[in-house]
């Protein structure tokens, strides 16, 4: 897949789907990633969670049953996957099925890490050296390194080079400077406001210096059709925006909800109250959600502040994507 360069919103705005481990058994999983291939989705994001399904495996499946769809590793932590055996599932997943793969590291989430004992104090430095050697691996050299978290000792990959794309999940000023340095492409997290993916450009820039990055960022949706489905957005959206990180995403857009409340309601169970506390407004300045002109109309939004690709999350099932991709893809 081509690449654009950060922050120029040019060509038109590329649509992919997501997995997520928790909620896609393997028939619900086939079903959306035939809703996807059907709809023209360019690749399907297969998350990676602790103590949920497998991604590599997921992907494998994906990318088997189709012979277009791309499929993304999202995002593959190096504490908890050393970086040489990152490169060695994505090289041979693009061997099998040739530039259809994507592989995305992150850092995850600490307290994630924090029920294997695994420390995450300095992700920065961890994850440059986990760049530095999958990038180095997937061109085909014999690495030596020598770093303060990962180490390799003159050795290079069976498959020999590979041209898979290697993207960052990121939404810190210096991880966006680190992925605008050393990745192809940038992932921002979910509920991100038009704002905010604007903030992050800015970031981007100043480590690329003109390089090119694929921009790309999960984005909440649903049809204004489906109303079950957007009140799993309103506790989605509370899920993600109690926590402190966001914000300053919030602030950027203008968004105003009591943190602290927010996150007593998600803890007591109180959904009526978190339903409450994400309003329409707040619904529709961190999430897509209307009929098919209004999400084209957010998510040509999205695209002129910068996002190369929206890869719709959280989506319930295949009727979904069908709906959001018939949204986009009107013709289809």
């Amino acid at each position: 897949m081509s690449e654009g360069n950060a922050g120029e919103g040019g060509g038109a705005l590329v649509t992919s789907i997501s997995s997520d481990g928790r909620d896609d058994p393997p028939a619900a999983f086939d079903l959306k990633v035939a809703a996807g291939d059907e709809g023209g989705a360019a690749r399907i994001w297969v998350a990676n969670h602790l103590f949920q399904r497998d991604p590599v495996t997921r992907a494998a499946r994906a990318l088997s049953r189709t012979e277009r769809l791309g499929a993304a590793l999202m995002a593959v932590n190096p504490f908890t996957m050393h970086p040489v055996q990152a490169a060695m599932a994505a090289a041979t997943l693009d061997e099998f099925h040739p530039g259809r793969v994507t592989l995305c590291l992150g850092s995850g989430g600490p307290a994630d890490l924090d029920t294997l004992a695994i420390p995450s104090t300095r992700p920065l430095k961890a994850m440059r050296e986990a760049l530095e050697i999958v990038r180095a691996l997937l061109a085909g050299e014999k690495v030596r390194y020598e770093g303060e978290s990962f180490k390799v000792r003159e050795r290079s990959l069976a498959t020999g080079r590979r041209p898979v794309p290697v993207v960052l999940a990121a939404s810190r000023p210096r991880m966006l400077e680190l992925a605008g340095e050393h990745a192809d492409g940038v992932l921002i997290s979910g509920a991100a406001s038009v704002e905010f993916v604007r903030w992050c450009l800015d970031h981007i820039r100043r480590g690329s210096r003109g390089r090119p990055v694929r921009v790309s960022g999960l984005v909440y949706a649903a049809t204004g059709a489906d109303g079950g489905m957007v009140t799993r957005l309103r506790r989605l959206l509370a899920m993600l925006l109690r926590q402190p990180h966001h914000q300053h995403n919030m602030d950027l857009a203008g968004t105003r909800v009591d943190q602290q409340r927010l996150r007593a309601a998600v803890a007591g169970g109180d959904w009526a109250a978190v339903e409450a506390a994400i309003t329409d407004d707040v619904l529709h300045r961190h999430a897509v959600v209307g009929g098919p002109p209004e999400v084209r109309a957010r998510l040509a939004e999205y695209h002129a502040a910068g996002l190369d690709e929206a890869v719709f999350a959280a989506t319930r099932d295949a009727a979904q994507i069908k709906e959001l991709l018939a949204a986009v893809h009107p013709a289809r």
